[in-house]
């Protein structure tokens, strides 16, 4: 199973976001920067996961981007479910011929939920916690996390 761009993107932001002191506002432009991403397509990142409350948008001359919630509460799952279109493939009958008698659809979807859960079972915070390397190739100092 492959993550499109956009929830790649997503989650790098969340981790990079839950590195940070809680509260600390970043920009978009040391999210891009550190991940040397396209802004145009990390501002629609940010606005979906603004949205969808796994991030604070402040505006004005000294806003920026932070957690919309403790890092401890945002399942990689949920970011996920919430961003990732899940349907691997179409077995609608105006597609395929064989979707009656096919099985690959569940089977798919019994993989589908088996990728889920394991992702169900990680937090923000347990990607980050204990994990001095990523802070460093973050360039993250100090952390309170």
């Amino acid at each position: 199973m492959q993550l499109t761009t956009f929830t790649d993107y997503g989650l790098r932001t969340l981790i990079y976001l839950a590195t940070l002191p809680e509260g600390e506002l970043a920009s978009i432009s040391q999210v891009t920067d550190v991940y040397k991403v396209s802004r145009n397509h990390m501002v629609k990142v940010i606005n979906k996961l603004g949205q969808l409350g796994f991030i604070e948008t402040v505006r004005g001359k000294n806003g920026g981007i932070r957690l919309g919630m403790p890092a401890k509460e945002i399942i990689v799952g949920d970011v996920v479910r919430a961003i990732e279109p899940l349907k691997i493939i179409d077995c609608s009958e105006g597609f395929c011929h064989i979707t009656a008698a096919c099985k690959l659809k569940g089977i798919l979807g019994s993989a589908r939920e088996a990728f889920l859960s394991e992702l169900d079972k990680h937090t923000l915070l347990s990607m980050i916690d204990s994990n001095p390397s990523l802070l460093n190739l973050l360039d993250i100092t100090d952390t309170e996390s």
